[in-house]
């Protein structure tokens, strides 16, 4: 993992050595430098969301061990932002959240005063936290990590400090013991989320995507961590190999519908702990209305039906699925576009009454390479 250090002037970088001259005090991105005045200031972060996983389940690491692993589809909009006001005289652990009962980003905003005031050599105080943000909860969408993740970015504004997504991702399983790889934003990689590391980069960027997205189960919520953790066999860790290599086979050709197939090979492991009983239904829709695959939330009730953009009659097909959802009673949510699909195509939403959720709910293209991480 690489370190984060303040923001400087780019002199500020160059180590001391004998008979050298000290090398210059950091200096905050704004505001005077930090020991100039006796407090903190106030800090915001953001963070975005997901819509559930394209891949979730066991590969060997580079040491031969089975480990939980999973590709989420990444969502700009909606997302969480945090709000980080440090009082003095109130003690490191005492951090007041609003609204209440976000305990993980409480914690995240007590182990992330500490690594920012041990960095800095700046008073640890607590403070008050204010979250806002749109992210449903317990739909597997994100919503703990969005926190979480806008809390770390907010503690570290206030100390004048942009963590690297290496600690983020530390600091973000220590306070919620799984965390998505939303610190990466949308980059496809194969994340460890209860270690907090990249076991994976599996290409450059998603091929396009039409979403139409859903919620299974009624949109009852879903406890991540109440799940029970399988035992893989060596014949689950077999088959996940092949999603694995077929999934950076898809992203290397920028094929949707093969994309489309590892996503619902995926989902349908993952029926055999969640057993959502609309299932079968979502698959036969999907299959009628000419869909490359369905995705879901491997720890939640969010779904996606994915069509392939370049498809004609692309934006007729998605809302073709919309109906079908309403058909069969299953809410619908949002239609978007992810991966490589061009944001300005608004002809691509599909239209209707019930299509309110689509617009302004888009990923963005983020072409990346291995080169650019720092969590293996």
């Amino acid at each position: 993992m690489t370190t984060s250090t303040p923001a400087t002037d780019p002199a500020a970088s160059a180590a001391s050595a004998p008979g050298s001259r000290p090398a210059p005090r950091p200096v905050l991105r704004s505001g005077p430098r930090p020991h100039s005045r006796p407090h903190l200031r106030p800090g915001t972060g953001h963070a975005p969301s997901h819509h559930g996983e394209l891949l979730q389940g066991f590969f060997r690491g580079a040491d031969g061990r089975p480990c939980a692993g999973l590709v989420t589809l990444p969502l700009a909009t909606p997302g969480t932002r945090a709000d980080f006001t440090p009082r003095t005289g109130v003690p490191a652990g005492a951090v007041t959240v609003a609204p209440a009962g976000r305990a993980k980003a409480a914690e995240a905003a007590r182990l992330a005063v500490a690594e920012c005031a041990a960095r800095t050599g700046r008073p640890a105080r607590g403070g008050t936290l204010r979250l806002t943000g749109a992210v449903p909860l317990g739909l597997g969408m994100g919503s703990s990590t969005s926190d979480v993740l806008a809390t770390v970015r907010a503690v570290a504004d206030a100390y004048g400090l942009r963590l690297d997504p290496g600690t983020t991702a530390r600091l973000a399983v220590r306070a919620e013991r799984a965390s998505d790889p939303l610190m990466l934003d949308a980059r496809p990689v194969l994340f460890a989320q209860r270690e907090g590391r990249v076991l994976d980069v599996l290409g450059p960027a998603l091929p396009p995507l039409l979403v139409v997205g859903c919620l299974l189960g009624g949109g009852a919520p879903v406890d991540t961590l109440a799940l029970p953790v399988p035992t893989p066999t060596d014949a689950d860790l077999h088959a996940y190999a092949l999603l694995r290599d077929r999934l950076r086979r898809a992203l290397a050709d920028g094929d949707t519908a093969l994309l489309g197939q590892v996503a619902t090979a995926s989902a349908r492991k993952a029926q055999r702990h969640l057993r959502q009983p609309e299932f079968d239904t979502l698959i036969a829709l999907a299959r009628r209305t000419g869909a490359v695959g369905v995705q879901i939330a491997h720890s939640g009730s969010v779904a996606g039906v994915l069509h392939d953009p370049a498809t004609p009659g692309a934006a007729a097909r998605a809302d073709a699925t919309r109906r079908a959802l309403d058909a069969h009673r299953i809410p619908y949510t949002r239609t978007f576009t992810a991966g490589g699909a061009d944001p300005a195509d608004d002809g691509i939403v599909a239209s209707g009454a019930n299509s309110t959720g689509a617009h302004g709910l888009r990923t963005v293209r983020q072409p990346w390479t291995g080169n650019g991480c720092s969590l293996h």
